[in-house]
């Protein structure tokens, strides 16, 4: 065999045992690559070896061997860079309260619409809701309604649209719609709770039933 055709067959190698360690969440043993490969379990061992100081050196991610098997795992004097990415991750997922979604579908049906509107809506203080949906980046300040104090007025985002699958704000169902749902949600409800009914009825009376 040619010198080049050995570094090629040593860079197929590699690649292979990089694939299949990317896939091998549970880790994967010398005789397991060795048979998926094709390659002796000396050629295998050789090909990690390098690729231990290769990945040690240059790459975000390094190859260690546990309890028999091989890894690949993030390298790990970067265990900081990856906390950090978490915690802004975490950041971006987006958890709303009903008082959340109710404020925000006031603001989504009523922009641009003032905190006092949005309150006389809900009948409830809703200061701080308004800071969380701001802070979530779902509702923006729009300006200032030209009546006495000048009251902030607030408007829903794109982010808002993104994540709710919206095009834009024309898209949101009507209000006649939301209440057909609503009827049919309800309506679906009796039905299940008959149907139920019907059988355990079919049952049998319960044990000490009593009025």
């Amino acid at each position: 065999m040619s010198s080049l055709q050995r570094g090629t067959n040593d860079i197929l190698l590699k690649r292979q045992i990089e694939a299949l360690l990317f896939i091998g969440t549970d880790g994967v043993s010398v005789q397991e690559i060795s048979l998926a490969t094709g390659q002796s379990t000396s050629a295998v061992k050789t090909a990690l070896s390098g690729m231990c100081a290769a990945y040690g050196s240059e790459h975000g991610m390094e190859i260690v061997e546990l309890g028999g098997k091989w890894f690949m795992t993030t390298a790990s004097d970067l265990s900081k860079t990856v906390d950090k990415f978490h915690s802004v991750d975490a950041s971006e997922h987006v958890r709303l309260t009903r008082a959340s979604l109710e404020t925000l579908a006031v603001i989504a049906y009523s922009q641009p619409v003032t905190r006092s509107e949005i309150e006389a809506i809900r009948g409830v203080r809703c200061d701080r809701v308004i800071d969380t949906l701001l802070n979530y980046g779902l509702v923006r300040i729009a300006g200032r309604r030209k009546s006495t104090g000048s009251p902030l007025l607030y408007r829903t985002t794109t982010k808002f649209l993104e994540i709710f699958g919206l095009g834009g704000i024309s898209d949101l169902p009507t209000i006649s719609e939301i209440e057909d749902l609503r009827r049919n949600s309800e309506q679906q409800e009796k039905n299940d709770t008959v149907q139920v009914d019907a059988a355990s009825g079919s049952e049998g009376q319960p044990e000490n039933e009593t009025e």
